[in-house]
């Protein structure tokens, strides 16, 4: 019997989160470089604070779905083996 090796609806979820944020982050880069041209040191901090905080939740993301990953991978060793055993 083989598993899927799709994530489940949380992680999917949470994938979903992170990707939004990335395209929030983009569209705020993209709106300061074509709108007005004239930014203050105050907008760069806050552009810096969401990249930082959106690489943190991108890289834990990818731990995260790693480890599902592996585990399933993991899972589906073990039945395999079971299988060819029975």
């Amino acid at each position: 019997m083989a598993l899927p090796l799709q994530p489940d609806s949380k992680i999917k979820k949470k994938i979903m989160k992170k990707v939004f944020a990335m395209f929030a982050v983009a569209g705020l880069l993209f709106t300061a470089s074509c709108g007005n041209k004239e930014v203050t040191e105050e907008t760069t901090e806050e552009v810096e604070v969401v990249i930082e905080e959106t690489e943190e939740a991108v890289e834990e993301t990818v731990e995260e779905t790693t480890e599902e990953v592996e585990g399933a991978t993991e899972e589906v060793k073990e039945e395999v083996k079971e299988e060819v055993k029975g």
